[in-house]
């Protein structure tokens, strides 16, 4: 699970909007199947469920396994839990709402500095500064801990000076660093004025 939590929470949502795929994870939660019972139980045509299948292997939700000629499929209930944590929780539940309600001069902010997911510069002025780190805090799950690495290589997805984002966002109390491992702090305890 290398993508970022809105990321997986889009692809993840995407999947599950489909009737046959929710009745898919429901059969395989119960039990190990084959492409035939799945197709049999839904009365489905293999392809229709082979293709199904393929979503739900691309979020590594399913497990196969090849046994002969038969191909069986499981659940993958390490990967759902994981992907409950790092994009269901309630602090990430929360951040959609926050950003959708951006305002007008956040919104702006991000307009001006933000091209996709790349950063275009780091803005000199602390409060559009802080507009960034708290885009940039998304990125991060807030009960995973995180080594300086692989801090390192989320910031630089979104900009070369990985070193001053990071410096910046643990000045911010975004990120708490302890014996080199990272971890994204709950919103109410940033600092978000005069640091």
């Amino acid at each position: 699970m290398d993508q970022q939590p809105p990321e997986i929470m889009l692809q993840f949502c995407k999947a599950m909007a489909d009737e046959s795929r929710l009745k898919v994870i429901g059969l395989l939660s119960a039990d190990e199947r084959s492409v035939q019972e799945l197709a049999s139980r839904l009365n489905l045509k293999e392809p229709t469920v082979s293709h199904h299948l393929a979503v739900l292997k691309q979020l590594d939700l399913v497990k196969l396994r090849a046994d002969g000629n038969f191909h069986w499929y499981r659940l993958n209930e390490e990967m759902l839990r994981r992907i409950s944590r790092a994009v269901f929780s309630r602090d990430n539940i929360a951040k959609l709402a926050v950003s959708a309600e951006a305002g007008g001069a956040e919104r702006k902010v991000l307009d001006n500095f933000i091209d996709g997911e790349r950063l275009l510069e780091i803005p000199v002025s602390r409060k559009k500064r802080l507009v960034i780190l708290k885009w940039l805090a998304d990125f991060f799950a807030p009960d995973i801990s995180y080594a300086e690495a692989q801090v390192n290589a989320i910031l630089k997805l979104h900009h070369h000076d990985c070193a001053t984002l990071r410096r910046e966002m643990v000045g911010y109390g975004m990120l708490t660093r302890d014996k080199g491992i990272y971890r994204r702090s709950p919103q109410s305890e940033w600092r978000t004025a005069g640091r």
